[in-house]
């Protein structure tokens, strides 16, 4: 029996020191979790989804297009609205061409004043008909400027019914190019909301994608460790490949609360007793591939 007892009492203690040592391998000087940057890309157009190429879980680069929304209305409107411009351009009069024949008249008449100027002066005519030829421009210079100011009227009318269409072209342009749904960042896709051929509204959520590549690892410390740490501060960080084995990445500290807060229940501090931690954000470059998001991770400042 003692040689019983003894043997258990060897075996318990053997156990509590390899416990202790493997406690000791991984103690560090804060933990958290891994956080990422996590877009939630939504429709910005009306209409059924007619082309949505993307599943759960792929990678996808920034600006790739993904699929698009029917757009064969807009399509039609501006058609419409262009060929309406190009009405307006025909019916826009030309002032030069329209005034040309009464811009010749006055020619006309200011040479017939001059002839019985002459006339005048070598008493060959007389003074009312200068007055009549001086009258005869009068009336045709008051018919030009009337016939440019309404052919101005009607080329301003004109000009402005063609800015407008072309502001509506514009717009509709910008519809089309809302039709396309483009990827905004490069990362894995973590949901899909929608399928193709669904038809969405303006603001429907599409799908969202998260950058896995580069991570922020949320750990928490107590105010002692304040003093030890600054923004742009490089730092270690740990995640657990096997239950004995840990990996190491470069880090960068990007963000320090100025706020405590309640010791998150799942999260390890340096110093258990305290109740109220600060949340740091490390920023970490998930070059292979193996931090996961919501994954732990630990820091060594």
């Amino acid at each position: 029996m003692r040689t019983m007892r003894q043997l258990i009492i060897f075996t318990l203690g053997t156990f509590m020191f390899l416990l202790s040592c493997n406690r000791n391998k991984f103690e560090h000087d804060a933990s958290g979790t891994f956080e990422a940057t996590e877009v939630i890309v939504s429709s910005e157009a009306n209409g059924k989804l007619e082309s949505f190429q993307l599943t759960e879980g792929d990678q996808l680069a920034k600006g790739q297009y993904v699929g698009y929304v029917d757009s064969i209305q807009l399509y039609l409107k501006k058609r419409q609205l262009i060929a309406t411009n190009k009405a307006i351009q025909v019916k826009r009069p030309d002032i030069s061409v329209q005034v040309s024949s009464i811009k010749e008249q006055i020619a006309k008449a200011e040479f017939e004043k001059r002839r019985i100027q002459r006339l005048l002066a070598d008493n060959a005519a007389t003074q009312k008909q200068l007055d009549d030829a001086n009258s005869q421009i009068e009336v045709l210079k008051k018919s030009l400027n009337a016939q440019v100011n309404s052919l101005s009227t009607s080329v301003n009318s004109l000009n402005e019914e063609s800015n407008t269409n072309t502001v509506q072209v514009s717009q509709i342009e910008d519809q089309l190019k809302k039709c396309k749904i483009i990827n905004p960042i490069q990362g894995t896709v973590l949901n899909k909301f929608v399928e193709e051929k669904e038809v969405v509204t303006q603001g429907k959520a599409l799908y969202k994608i998260a950058d896995t590549k580069n991570l922020f690892l949320r750990a928490y410390i107590v105010s002692e460790q304040l003093e030890k740490i600054k923004i742009g501060q490089k730092v270690k960080v740990f995640i657990n490949i096997s239950e004995d084995k840990q990996k190491s990445y470069p880090g960068t500290i990007t963000w320090i609360s100025d706020k405590a807060e309640f010791t998150p229940k799942t999260i390890q501090t340096q110093d258990e007793r305290q109740n109220l931690v600060y949340a740091v954000k490390i920023a970490v470059t998930n070059t292979d591939g193996l931090i996961k998001i919501g994954m732990y991770g630990d820091v060594d400042f």
